[in-house]
């Protein structure tokens, strides 16, 4: 996948194999199979359609959402696959068509890859993650019935797009998937406005948030704690993280002063939620995701091909959150489950939202909120590396070594 004879292959409106330079390489972070990561000698990327710029990548991150792929839970991988969908940089190149930005300039790109053209992009709800023109996987519309979006370094699936664990990335459409960042604004305060300080928001969205409600979090991770701090920024009256590893919990308590905590691992979920919150919890948000089952029916049922993705998780939100309540999903699921409660889920009357986040569409409210210092996302990180401790650092990251939370890569 790496070569000149390398074949470009066409969404609408998008070249989504970039022209490559082969004389100049560059280190990259693949994919080779089942937490096998390596750093590898890639030809950099050229602008390959007008509306590109190249970014000379700054810092970039390893996402929860990454270790799904780290562990085999993502179809369509392919061997030499570039990782990475949280990234920015400063553009270094740039095609014809590319109106608001200049060479030099410093910015933060979205996951999600949209074209600012189709009726999804477009549309009154600015869904660039559901965009008709920058993917062209048929296996996703078989599986689900329609594409969503491209998304960078995020398998095959939605569009085998590279990504940015590199020291170059091309970043198709950029006039939409880029956001320039302040002077006075350091990388890590504006690096999570790619992903997870979004996706943490969009959680809160979907859940329809108010003052006064309480929100339950399950996955006290990275996207947990951001949709924690979410939560508290509007005013939530309390916010409750539940995972089972306590330096996560802890870290949580230190950094978002007010927010409550819940060990699973001590007793069940239900039973502590219901002496905090004896009628359940206004708001429920899943920020976990396909690869944690809780339970050895829903192991083994995957271990075997069953299923895809457990409802463990589901289904203890929906016993826990108030009748009527509402279910928020934000953590990535890929394809089908067995023995969901949709029984309890009808007869107490809930609502779900779940999605991809358009990250686009928050930008104007974070970036000024962040600029304010009324949102600061940074504390989530708890390393920075530099490129080529990738491979150890997914490591890290999935098995919760070293207190890690968030890691951040240095090209």
């Amino acid at each position: 996948m790496t070569g000149e004879n390398e074949q470009c292959r066409q969404a609408q409106g998008c070249t989504i194999t970039s022209k490559k330079d082969t004389k100049q390489t560059m280190k990259a972070v693949a994919w080779y199979g089942n937490k096998d990561i390596r750093i590898i000698d890639h030809p950099r990327p050229l602008v390959t359609d007008p509306h590109d710029v190249i970014l000379k990548v700054t810092s970039t991150a390893i996402c929860g959402s990454d270790l799904h792929i780290y562990l085999g839970c993502v179809p369509g991988m392919e061997k030499g696959d570039i990782l990475g969908h949280e990234f920015m940089g400063i553009v270094e190149d740039m095609g014809s068509e590319v109106k608001h930005l200049k060479k030099g300039d410093r910015v933060v790109t979205a996951f999600d890859i949209g074209c600012h053209k189709c009726d999804f992009c477009t549309g009154k709800q600015k869904l660039y993650s559901s965009c008709d023109n920058t993917n062209d996987s048929k296996q996703q519309e078989q599986l689900y019935g329609h594409r969503t979006a491209g998304m960078f370094g995020y398998s095959h699936v939605t569009g085998g797009w590279d990504g940015g664990q590199a020291q170059y990335v091309r970043v198709p459409f950029a006039d939409t998937n880029t956001l320039k960042v302040p002077a006075g604004l350091s990388d890590e305060k504006a690096l999570f406005l790619s992903d997870i300080l979004p996706t943490g928001w969009h959680a809160t969205e979907l859940g329809e948030v108010e003052a006064g409600q309480t929100v339950a979090i399950w996955g006290c991770g990275p996207v947990g704690m951001l949709a924690a701090l979410s939560a508290q920024y509007k005013k939530a009256s309390r916010v409750i993280l539940i995972d089972n590893v306590q330096y996560r919990l802890d870290y949580a308590k230190k950094h978002l002063p007010g927010v409550e905590t819940i060990n699973f691992s001590t007793r069940s979920t239900l039973e502590q939620l219901k002496e905090l919150l004896p009628n359940g919890p206004d708001v429920g948000i899943e920020a976990v995701g396909c690869h944690y089952a809780k339970s050895t029916s829903h192991k083994t049922q995957m271990l075997i091909g069953l299923e895809t993705d457990p409802s463990d998780i589901l289904n203890e939100m929906i016993m826990a959150v108030r009748k009527g309540g509402m279910i928020s999903v934000i953590g990535i699921y890929v394809g089908t489950t067995n023995g969901f409660n949709i029984g309890a889920f009808m007869e107490k009357g809930m609502r779900m939202a779940a999605g991809q986040t358009p990250c686009q569409r928050y930008w104007p409210t974070l970036l000024p909120l962040i600029e304010k210092g009324e949102l600061d996302p940074s504390f989530v990180i708890t390393h920075t590396v530099p490129l080529d401790k990738a491979p150890d650092m997914y490591k890290m990251f999935n098995d919760k070594m070293d207190n890690c939370v968030k890691v951040v890569l240095k090209p």
